[in-house]
Formats: C-alpha cells, sequence, structure tokens
C-alpha cells in the first residue's frame, strides 16, 4: 500500500524562537460549547418570523412523505395517488404557515410578558 505524504505546514515560529500558533476561532474548543452554541442557534431560529418558503418545504416534504406511503404501503397506483398528494399539498402549505405563525405569536407574547414580569421588578 502507497504511503500517503504529508502536508507540509508553514513554520510559524519568530526570530525570538517563540512560536505563534494561530487557532481558528470559528470552531468550538470543546464538545460543551460546541452543545451551547447549537442551544443558541436554536433560540435565533425560533426568533425569526415564519415564512411561506418555510411552509412551502415543509408541505413538500409533507405531500412526498404521503405520496411513498400511498404507493409503497397502501399500494395505490400512482396515477390516482399524485393528485392527492398535490391536493395534501395545497392544505399542508398554509395549514403550516398558519401554525407556525400562531406558535411564533405565542413566543413572542410570553416573552413580552416576561419582559414586563422583569420591568416592574417582580
Amino acid at each position: 500500500m502507497a504511503q500517503t505524504r504529508r502536508r507540509r505546514r508553514k513554520h510559524r515560529g519568530t526570530q525570538g524562537g517563540s512560536i505563534d500558533r494561530r487557532r481558528r476561532t470559528s470552531r468550538p474548543r470543546s464538545r460543551q460549547e460546541a452543545r451551547a452554541r447549537a442551544k443558541q442557534q436554536i433560540g435565533h431560529k425560533r426568533d425569526l418570523p415564519p415564512t411561506w418558503s418555510s411552509a412551502m418545504n415543509r408541505g413538500l416534504f409533507g405531500a412526498g412523505v404521503f405520496l411513498l406511503m400511498l404507493v409503497l404501503i397502501f399500494h395505490q397506483p400512482v396515477a390516482r395517488s399524485v393528485p392527492l398528494a398535490a391536493f395534501m399539498l395545497l392544505i399542508y402549505i398554509p395549514l403550516g404557515h398558519y401554525i407556525d405563525r400562531f406558535m411564533y405569536n405565542r413566543r413572542q407574547a410570553a416573552r413580552r410578558r416576561e419582559r414586563e414580569r422583569r420591568a416592574r421588578g417582580e
């Protein structure tokens, strides 16, 4: 088996003999820090208002799963399953958007109440 060549790296030493090591700051140092960063990003994602494009993606995924279930599990003909899946897509998109909007408004109201409670000093 051929031996792989090691990639050469630049020498980071200075004339005084000390070695400056530049580390990447974007990568978390530990697993715990990675989890904390991921948890923080989830919170930021929930702060964004729902979009029709996210509802469209979720609806497409749901309709695709519905189509696969009809064809593979329930053994329905494809010609009959595709229009039914398209109809479900038309229902899933607005339904998903309005559910997302309801949950977003609920989170925002809870956050507003918490802010008001802190402002009153409770």
